[in-house]
Order: structure tokens, then sequence, then C-alpha cells
């Protein structure tokens, strides 16, 4: 295989015209905000992203992540707020002329061109040679693994082929920022699991700067440096997986990226080293640090995986097993716990093998348990 980054990096020019611009530019988003009359999709949206750096758009349906991606594209216009890229105003530029990569959910490549058409399709727009574009279809389509594919159709080949197609469309021309709006949804969980993994490989190889639009969390932890996590048009958090995952800022994420379980209680004792937490179902809880004053009423977040069943007498709580899962490498386990509403759900490796009705403890670490005042919920 050749040099990937040397492949993509040598300039594209067309017909008298300068030189494309390069891949892996900078992104700058600021104060972006659209509505679609009473309905805010989007609320002052803000971001900056560093070239080279792979973000994704995470939240539920309605959350204002595709809307910010197609305003990004130019599909979009927004009400206010600017787009840039390097140091390009793109914010009120038609699509086409942003040069922006996009890959689609749906492949949307044309039934009646081959693999090689097809790539080379953009490329044609832009009045490259006969030469270099046959050139440029041969090596971007060695970066995906599809060489000798070029004469086949669409129809010929699997969903993750034409998925990698798709990518070779958006990668041909060098475009400085690469969209994608979902663009594993379509396929099965092992062959999306893989596509993962060589998209994140080819980004990484490349330099390219890429956002992604899921509302997968395992695919948002598994591919992204950074996770603008969106609720109701606004970014909640902006943040590396790490943090995102073990320190949520905001109830909504621990909820919506850990699973978190919420046990409310009151803070009876503030130290450098921890906090003490007097639950309203249980014992005291041991949580990392907060700058909560003593007698605060404080929800603690706890995920299921950094729950540890124990004896009775040595948890911060004691309850009843409810019910138990198996999940081939996991055992969820729900417990009832007396006066609370909802389970306290538990995540331990499958040897595990808790009965129902059973009584057990409840432990955590003091670094796994955060912490949120109750107004926040």
């Amino acid at each position: 295989m050749s040099d990937i980054r040397t492949v993509l990096e040598s300039p594209v020019t067309g017909a008298g015209s300068p030189a494309q611009a390069g891949i892996g530019k900078p992104l700058s988003v600021v104060s972006l905000r659209k509505t679609y009359g009473d309905v805010v999709a989007v609320d002052e949206a803000s971001m900056e992203i560093a070239a080279g750096e792979f973000v994704t758009f995470l939240g539920a349906s309605g959350s204002g992540k595709t809307t910010t991606l197609m305003m990004i594209a130019g599909f979009a216009e927004p009400d206010s707020g600017t787009i840039t890229v390097g140091d390009r105003d793109v914010t009120r530029l038609a699509p086409q002329k942003r040069n922006l990569g996009f890959v689609f959910q749906q492949y949307l490549l044309f039934p009646h061109m081959t693999v090689g058409e097809n790539i080379a399709f953009p490329l044609q727009l832009r009045g490259v040679s006969k030469a270099d574009t046959r050139r440029r279809v041969g090596e971007t389509l060695e970066i995906v693994g599809l060489t000798g594919y070029g004469g086949r159709y669409p129809r010929e080949l699997s969903g993750g082929q034409q998925q990698r197609v798709a990518l070779c469309r958006a990668l041909v021309y060098r475009p400085p920022v690469v969209l994608m709006d979902e663009p594993l949804g379509a396929l099965d969980k092992k062959l999306r699991d893989q596509l993962q993994v060589e998209i994140k490989a080819i980004q990484r190889e490349l330099g390219l700067t890429v956002i992604y639009v899921t509302h997968d969390q395992e695919e948002a932890l598994v591919l992204s440096d950074r996770i603008a996590v969106m609720r109701d048009g606004l970014i909640d958090q902006f943040d590396t997986p790490r943090e995102l995952f073990e320190r949520p800022k905001t109830p909504f994420v621990a909820d919506f990226l850990g699973a978190a379980n919420f046990l409310p209680g009151q803070v009876e004792e503030t130290a450098d080293e921890h906090t003490l937490v007097r639950l309203e179902h249980g014992g005291v809880l041991r949580a990392r640090p907060h700058a909560f004053a003593r007698g605060a009423a404080v929800d603690a977040a706890i995920q299921p995986g950094r729950l540890r069943a124990c004896t009775p007498d040595e948890g911060f709580c004691t309850g009843t097993v409810e019910t138990v899962t198996y999940v081939g490498t996991l055992v969820r386990v729900g417990l009832r716990l007396a006066g609370l509403d909802k389970l306290l759900r538990i995540e331990a490796p499958a040897g595990w093998a808790p009965i129902a009705g059973e009584r057990i403890g409840v432990k955590a670490d003091a670094q796994d348990v955060n912490l949120f005042g109750t107004e926040g919920r």
C-alpha cells in the first residue's frame, strides 16, 4: 500500500483552478442558532474543533445534532451565528462552495454508475483531468481496501462495501472537514464495529477533521476525541469521552452517557479528600470531593458498572435482588431498596449469579460517585 498521507496531501487541481484546500482544517462554530417557527432546534451552539480532531455530536432524536451538522454543511441556513473553516467564513456559502466532505446514512450511490465512476463524480465537477481522476480514484480505493472494485456496480457490493465507497467519494477531493451523519446506522452490529475501527484508523492516519453524528453512546465513545452531548438544541457538555463518562457536569450527561443511578441524600461532611452523603434510602456514602455546603440536598450519581455487591453489613445500602438478566459478558441486576421507586441497577461480570429474593449490600469507590444539586434534576 502506498503512503496514504502522501496520497491525499498531494494537490488536486482543476482546469485553471488553484489547488483545493488541504485536509484537516480547524472549524469554529460561534453562537449558532436555528428555529423552525416557535421551535428552537439549535440554541446558541458554540465550539472550537481542532485540525485533525474527531468530534461527535451525540444526542437523542430532536436534540439538535443533525440540524447543527446540516448548518455546517450548508444544507440549512442558520438564523444567526458564524461557521469558519480554517480562516474562511463559510456561514452563507452554498454547500458546493464550502468544499466539505459528507457521508450520509444512506449511501446515495448512483446505481447506473460503477464504483469508480461514483468516486470520480466529485472530481469531474471540479474539472480535474481524466488522468488525475483515474489515479486519484485508484489511490482512494486502496485506502479503504477496495482495490479492484472500481468496475463493479453498487448492487454488486455488500452494505459495508457501499459505505466504504461513500467514504471514498467524500475523501477523493481532500476536503478540509468530513461530515458524517449516522453513516453506520443501517449496518448490523458486527459490521458496524468493524467499520468504526477502519474509519478511526483512516482518520488518524490522514489527520482528518471529522464531525460525526450519532445517537449511539458506545459508538461515540469508541470513535471520538471529544463529544458534544446535545439536548433540546443546547450543548450540555463538550469534552473527552473519559471526562464525560467519569466526570459528567450535568445529571443529563450522567444519565444519557453512563445510565447512572441517582440516589437522593444530604451532605453530611465535606473534606479535601472526600464528601460524605447521608442517603435517604441507605447509610452514608463516600463521594469524591465536591463544592457543596454541609446540609445541601444532592443526588449521588453512580454508574451500574461501578457498583459492587458485598455482604449487607459492608455496603452503604442494602437491598433485595428483584431481577437478574444475563447479557453474555455481563449480568445486570435490579436491586430493590426500601422507599426508592426505581430499582438500583448493578452490572457485574457474568460469573456472578445472584438469586431473586437475596439480600445484598452495595458499595462503590468514592472516585466513582458524582454529586449534583437537586435543582438540576
